[in-house]
């Protein structure tokens, strides 16, 4: 679980990075190009997480039903 968490934490930034650079240039200009494009990586970043946390809840499930067999 540590390689994911490692794995995740570091997608997150790398996503997280250009996010909050294309919302400062938004904020900047008041274009809103760069405004969708951090809503796009933001969202990336999200689905990262989400889907870092199912696959933890579902391991730990897996683990308690083959203890139960």
């Amino acid at each position: 679980m540590r390689v994911l968490f490692w794995i995740s934490g570091v997608l997150v930034l790398l996503l997280a990075m250009p996010a909050a650079l294309f919302f400062a240039l938004h904020l900047s200009t008041g274009e809103a190009v760069p405004l969708a494009r951090a809503k796009a990586f933001y969202r990336w970043a999200v689905v990262v997480v989400l889907g870092t946390f199912n696959i933890v809840v579902f391991g730990r499930v897996i683990d308690g039903i083959r203890a139960l067999a």
